[in-house]
């Protein structure tokens, strides 16, 4: 068996990318998208429809952008069994309103399309005001994936809030605490199990599996396979085409490294929002990455918005000040 093969057999794989032919060869189970991965994907010829029918069906930029991550959700569902992740915009991730409207209205644009909401994950940076929201979107049957976790505080919430999915990133922690080492940093010491990205997923599924929690946890933002095959047990990784690759023309074997049957039973009181806000505070990574995160989503978001507005402009139209 290939370790693809055998992570398949522990963990449900997901892929990690926009690119719709990549998700065609891979064909996973689920896939997950974000502003970047869509960005990077637009610029792509052979998706250059998605982005022309979003501006001539559009009332504003807005609609548009709405509609080019629909169209490309809408295109992957047709590779995969189970899911899509499509992101609302990181400009509302302090904005517990503004984030439910949003959710709604691309639930809306995918219905429109003939695809049920079962097949649709809303992902939300999991800020306070963006687990709130998820709070309230799972109770009217809208699923989501709080993503930018880095923390066991961020997590905790999500599960508490009864949100369906989790996205704890391990390549960008594994970054993070690389850069702060520099040179002292030992990276065959840190690889592996060792690897702080992967210590920090371990310890999400240990508390939230402890705490008897129904929220699924997925592995992201991977730097290489050792990251991955060292988090084999998790219930779902999203993983780049490339590193699923290294993995299908890999025969190494490996092991089940994270079991719920193993975890131990824990009780404790639902964090509130203060003390929740403190232990964001007291963690410099978390803090600084969830920041950075939802910045850089933003960059990209808006990056892909001018696109759509200069191709309108090319027909000769204009959409009314957003």
């Amino acid at each position: 068996m290939t370790q693809l093969d055998q992570l398949a057999s522990l963990t449900t794989i997901v892929a990690d990318t926009g690119d719709i032919a990549s998700i065609a060869k891979i064909q996973p189970q689920d896939a997950t998208t974000n502003p970047s991965l869509i960005l990077k994907a637009s610029k792509d010829p052979a998706y250059r429809a998605f982005l022309t029918e979003a501006v001539e069906n559009s009332v504003s930029l807005e609609d548009a952008a709405d509609r080019v991550l629909v169209n490309f959700g809408a295109e992957i569902l047709k590779y995969v069994k189970g899911r899509v992740s499509t992101e609302v915009d990181a400009r509302l991730s302090f904005d517990v309103e503004k984030t439910i409207v949003k959710a709604r209205r691309l639930i809306e644009l995918y219905q429109e399309k003939g695809i049920d909401k079962e097949r649709v994950l809303i992902k939300i940076a999991a800020t306070w005001e963006g687990v709130q929201a998820a709070r309230v979107l799972e109770k009217e049957g809208i699923h989501c994936n709080l993503t930018l976790i880095f923390s066991v505080a961020q997590a905790e919430i999500a599960a508490n809030a009864g949100v369906t999915l989790i996205s704890p990133f391990v390549g960008r922690i594994y970054d993070w605490f690389k850069k702060k080492a520099g040179a002292d940093w030992n990276e065959e010491a840190n690889a592996g199990e060792n690897d702080p990205g992967v210590q920090s997923v371990r310890k999400i599924f240990e508390r939230l599996k402890g705490l008897g929690a129904k929220t699924q946890i997925m592995g992201a933002s991977f730097r290489n396979k050792g990251q991955i095959v060292a988090l084999a047990g998790c219930d779902l990784l999203t993983i780049s085409p490339k590193l699923i690759e290294e993995l299908s023309n890999s025969e190494e074997k490996f092991e089940k490294k994270l079991d719920v049957a193993k975890v131990s039973p824990i009780r404790a009181e639902p964090l509130t929002e203060a003390q929740w806000r403190f232990a964001m505070c007291e963690d410099e990574m978390a803090s600084y990455k969830l920041d950075e995160g939802i910045r850089a989503f933003v960059k990209d978001t808006l990056t892909l918005k001018e696109t759509l507005r200069q191709m309108r402009t090319e027909t000769g139209k204009i959409w009314p000040q957003d």
